[in-house]
């Protein structure tokens, strides 16, 4: 699977890095044809002083691409929403496949 992280308005530490990395590749066991994943992390609301952080991942498989927004205020739960929506999406989208086929 090609994964691709980009950062907006910030540089992300190594830590969050890993995060991201560890909770994308166990996309593999929802669904086995996943060809790749882009995740945007932004910070939103540059003019005030708090910044609410934006993640946002878009996954594609054959026929399908998925794409998930969650806003927070940390990078780690802002992904870890959108990637528990975008496990429900991938389960739901295989389960219909697999019930046509």
């Amino acid at each position: 699977m090609n994964v691709q992280i980009r950062t907006v308005h910030f540089e992300a530490d190594s830590k969050l890095l890993s995060h991201v990395n560890a909770k994308i590749e166990k996309l593999n066991t929802f669904h086995d044809k996943i060809i790749g994943a882009e995740i945007y992390l932004k910070l939103d609301n540059m003019s005030q002083q708090v910044r609410d952080k934006v993640a946002e991942i878009k996954v594609y498989v054959p026929g399908h691409s998925h794409f998930v927004k969650h806003q927070s205020k940390t990078f780690e739960e802002s992904f870890d929403l959108a990637f528990d929506s975008l496990v429900s999406k991938v389960k739901r989208q295989k389960q219909k496949h697999l019930a046509y086929n």
